[in-house]
């Protein structure tokens, strides 16, 4: 039955995706030539919501306050589900579009603009949030934050990759610690003794974190710098800032070991005298929960179109502000191939050459289409989306 749904509405999708896949290369090409930084991405913000005004979505700029984010919204008037369509647009440092955010970005347009030409059939509300600085501090952090995803009904990205169509997996929790210690300087040489030794604190500090070690989660992993241990060699350093990242595979525990990972820091303080201070230095990322039962139709939508099936997750896991949006609502976050076995790996020029290819462009429409036909079946179904809906209540956060 779900084959024989696929099927008839590929033929209805497939039309208008290639129809509108000029429009999505020309947006795509266009912040690849132009690519911009986190909370920078002017140029790609004005592209995007002029591309989603001309096929009739209601635009709100500056959503939650940051300048290069945007919330679009097409409703159809009728009672039904509000599906989301993630969009990310930022670049990386030196390299420009080498995560590939610029066919990410033109994915979830395509996906939002397909589904809205269907919602007459099925009513309901399509959302292109758009969402900078994924790869620094994400906006979605402050989307959630602002309830943005509380009243989505399911919600989908999809990434592209240098290697095979892959399932949506999960990622760690994040959570960025920054300690300063605060001591008192003398002259490391005549006075040492009234002097109050920040980067000792810090050491300390690091000491006991390493110690921790051994108790904590095989899969959890805590890594950090020293950013500022002092400005001379004779000068006993009044100050010391370090900064951690924290992660676990859920939000829960990240949490716990996060207190103790403050216990340490409080330790080095006391031992030296010094006084601490934490603070958050980036966005916290929650952990991806991947809704499994939405993911598979996903996987029927990408075989009614290319005739593969999605490979396992990959198993080695980064942070995403991704996650933030899972914890809110049924969400998956899957990969589309863009370099047909061309070696790139990901972050690299060699990645953001492959965005300019017509395999690319091919992989970015049916990724597309994909979502979007992932969304109107589970539009058209109840008891399929109750099923959804079950599997995220039940998920460990």
């Amino acid at each position: 039955m779900q084959n024989d749904f696929m099927e008839t509405h590929k033929a209805q999708l497939m039309p208008a995706a290639q129809a509108l896949l000029p429009e999505l290369i020309a947006l795509s090409d266009a912040l690849y030539e132009r690519p911009e930084l986190g909370y920078e991405e002017f140029f790609a913000c004005e592209q995007h919501t002029a591309l989603l005004e001309r096929h009739g979505f209601a635009v709100e700029r500056n959503c939650c306050d940051l300048p290069t984010a945007y919330s679009a919204v097409f409703d159809s008037g009728k009672p039904g589900l509000t599906v989301a369509f993630l969009a990310e647009y930022d670049a990386l440092p030196g390299i420009g579009h080498g995560c590939g955010h610029n066919l990410l970005g033109a994915a979830s347009l395509g996906a939002g603009i397909l589904l809205a030409q269907m919602l007459e059939q099925t009513g309901g509300k399509v959302i292109v949030f758009g969402t900078p600085a994924e790869e620094t501090s994400g906006a979605k952090v402050q989307f959630a934050r602002a309830g943005k995803f509380d009243s989505v009904d399911l919600a989908m990205l999809s990434h592209p990759t240098s290697s095979a169509w892959r399932r949506s997996g999960s990622s760690l929790a994040l959570q960025p610690l920054q300690f300063e210690f605060f001591g008192k300087t003398a002259h490391a040489a005549s006075h040492p003794w009234d002097g109050i030794n920040a980067l000792d604190a810090a050491l300390v500090a690091m000491t006991a974190i390493n110690a921790l070690r051994e108790h904590i989660r095989p899969d959890s992993r805590v890594h950090g710098i020293i950013v500022d241990g002092g400005q001379a060699a004779n000068i006993v350093p009044e100050y010391c800032k370090v900064q951690y990242y924290i992660r676990s595979t859920t939000k829960s525990y990240n949490t716990i070991l996060t207190k103790r990972i403050q216990k340490c820091a409080e330790a080095g303080a006391l031992a030296t005298g010094c006084r601490v201070e934490f603070s958050e230095f980036e966005a916290p990322y929650d952990n991806l929960i991947t809704n499994q039962a939405l993911m598979d139709v996903f996987d029927e939508a990408l075989y009614a179109l290319r005739g593969i099936h999605l490979a396992p997750a990959d198993q080695n896991m980064g942070s995403t502000d991704m996650g933030q949006v899972s914890q809110a609502c049924p969400a998956i976050h899957p990969y589309f191939d863009i370099a047909n076995g061309t070696p790139a790996n990901g972050h690299s020029r060699e990645l953001a050459a492959c965005t300019r290819t017509p395999y690319a462009y091919e992989s970015m429409r049916d990724a597309a289409c994909a979502m979007a036909l992932t969304a109107l079946r589970v539009l058209q179904d109840p008891e399929l989306y109750a099923r959804i809906r079950a599997e995220f209540e039940a998920a460990e956060k």
